[in-house]
């Protein structure tokens, strides 16, 4: 019986940990000049509220940027101008995907569910540094945003609501 209820302990607090969970990147690192495919993992709506609608700020210096279609949500992306001019595949590249935004689905509270986007990141981006992506989760009338970015020095740990980001490593 004991290990019974130390079990059941163990799984509600996982439960605890996953409600306060934060919407994130699958995978954090990336090399420059790589491609990359973002997973933002959505583990839970808003206050109890089902996601209606996920959109993501692509950041500078993210180019090429493909969003996957997802069955029972419209995809859309907002183009625009980029801060300089990116080579990618011999090609000139000025404009571009800025945001990326899944909506009109249904997302209940109790799932967990994945968005994803492939990309490439620029050749000249520097190793070390961190990129975010802002992302505002909408549920219906309520709305997460997890936009904040740290400071220098800043502990990511130290927000709220942190934007996912990844560490851009070396380029291979």
């Amino acid at each position: 019986m004991k290990k019974y209820l130390l079990a059941m302990g163990a799984v509600l607090a996982l439960g605890t940990n996953a409600a306060l969970a934060h919407v994130t990147l699958e995978r954090q690192e990336a090399a420059a000049g790589s491609t990359y495919k973002a997973v933002l993992r959505v583990p839970h709506g808003c206050e109890g509220k089902a996601t209606t609608s996920v959109r993501v700020q692509i950041p500078e210096g993210i180019i090429s940027v493909k969003p996957m279609p997802k069955p029972g949500w419209t995809v859309q992306t907002k183009q625009g101008r980029y801060e300089k001019s990116y080579q990618l595949y011999g090609e000139t590249l000025t404009t571009g995907v800025k945001e990326v935004d899944w909506s009109g689905g249904n997302l209940p509270d109790e799932f967990y569910d994945e968005f994803v986007f492939r990309a490439s990141l620029a050749a000249d981006l520097p190793a070390g540094q961190m990129l975010y992506f802002p992302v505002v989760q909408e549920c219906g009338d309520a709305a997460d945003r997890w936009i904040e970015i740290p400071a220098a020095g800043q502990d990511e740990d130290a927000l709220e609501n942190p934007a996912p980001g990844i560490k851009l490593l070396p380029k291979k």
